[in-house]
């Protein structure tokens, strides 16, 4: 059964920072694809960045670049996400997801669809 926690939202004014982080509870957490989602009050859950599990690819979505930062600790079984610059468009909450790559399809990181296991999300809001 895996887990996964999100952890570290809050209520920041735009311009400002925060970290998120989701740990999971996996035997071999270098071996799943790790992606983080967002959604909107009245809006649909979307893509917001992925990591590939040798931690050597990343991808962001259009909205988020260059202001968003994924990585992972595989030793500490943990993903994170730096969030700077972050302005109101940004509250949502944010999600964490999984995927064992042997279940994962190449390409298909900004799908929904393509991880199984998900957190509960931890809310971000961002003041004007």
């Amino acid at each position: 059964q895996v887990q996964l926690v999100e952890s570290g939202g809050g209520l920041v004014q735009a311009g400002g920072s925060l970290r998120l982080s989701c740990a999971a509870s996996v035997r071999t957490f270098s071996s799943y694809a790790m992606g983080w989602f967002r959604q909107a009050p009245g809006k649909e859950r979307e893509f917001v960045a992925s990591i590939a599990w040798t931690n050597g690819n990343t991808n962001y979505a259009d909205p988020v670049k260059g202001r968003f930062t994924i990585s992972r600790d595989n030793a500490k079984n943990t993903m994170y996400l730096q969030m700077n610059s972050l302005k109101p468009e940004d509250t949502a909450v944010y999600y964490c997801a999984a995927q064992p790559i042997v279940r994962y399809i190449s390409g298909t990181y900004r799908s929904l669809t393509a991880y199984d296991y998900w957190g509960q999300g931890t809310q971000v809001t961002v003041s004007s």
